[in-house]
């Protein structure tokens, strides 16, 4: 579940590592984006959308959506657990700490400076120059696949992260999407690779972890898709297809 497309990228990886598996991917094109509104707004509509989600009676609910798991992860996990496991989205900033460079965290402008984000900076990365870096009108121009508003909203956080930062924590699940523009963005000639850090793989393999599921033996295998936007099963949106990570999903799976 999300607000929008950015579940695309925990979607892929659950996929890589278990491609019989179907799937119900949950969205909120009715309140997209949540990024700007209040905790309590975000969880009334985490709520909404895990519960149209946990109708379909699945395995375990990942929640691609780091302002979700920011504000409503302890409200859906007192809705919903034990009966149906809850999986969050973490930003990583543990594992980008543990590298001792100088980091970003780029996310929402709900997410940033959030209790939250402050406690797992305290928690993780401790004695590390750590930025918060807000990026407003980034999840929503990804949502939108807005190729233009993309590029300015990426270069308008990357003007303001210094420049010696030498490891950036993606906090928001669409900015996976366009990692490699965050990227070439953040580049300074004479400076050493990169390093960027999302949260999609190791909520996958969490999420298969929860339910005692191993990878697929056989990689052929095709799982079903279901997408529910705010409660209604239809299509997958349009401009997922922009992605690879959106236009492989109808390739591997027959639409439920």
């Amino acid at each position: 579940m999300d607000s929008g497309i950015g579940l695309l990228a925990a979607t892929a990886a659950v996929r890589r590592l278990r491609p019989d598996a179907d799937l119900v991917l949950s969205l909120d094109p009715d309140g997209m984006p949540w990024g700007p509104r209040t905790p309590e707004d975000v969880t009334q509509r985490a709520l909404a959308v895990a519960e149209a989600a946990a109708a379909h009676r699945p395995d375990a609910l990942i929640v691609g959506c780091n302002t979700a798991s920011v504000h409503a992860l302890t409200a859906l996990r007192a809705r919903l657990e034990p009966d149906l496991p809850v999986i969050g989205t973490v930003p990583a900033i543990k594992p980008a700490a543990a590298g001792g460079g100088p980091l970003a965290i780029w996310a929402t402008p709900a997410t940033t400076g959030s209790p939250y984000q402050r406690g797992l900076i305290r928690d993780f990365a401790a004695g590390v120059r750590v930025t918060e870096v807000p990026c407003p009108g980034l999840a929503e121009a990804v949502e939108r696949a807005d190729q233009a508003a993309i590029d300015a909203a990426v270069a308008a956080a990357a003007a303001l992260t210094p420049e010696d930062v030498t490891t950036v924590v993606l906090g928001c699940t669409h900015y996976e999407l366009v990692a490699e523009r965050i990227r070439a963005a953040l580049h300074r000639p004479g400076r050493g690779p990169l390093v960027l850090h999302g949260s999609a793989g190791a909520v996958a393999a969490q999420a298969l972890r929860r339910i005692g599921a191993r990878p697929a033996p056989d990689a052929s295998a095709e799982g079903r898709l279901t997408v529910l936007l705010s409660g209604r099963e239809g299509p997958l949106p349009q401009a997922a297809l922009a992605y690879p990570e959106g236009r492989h999903l109808p390739l591997t799976s027959p639409a439920h």
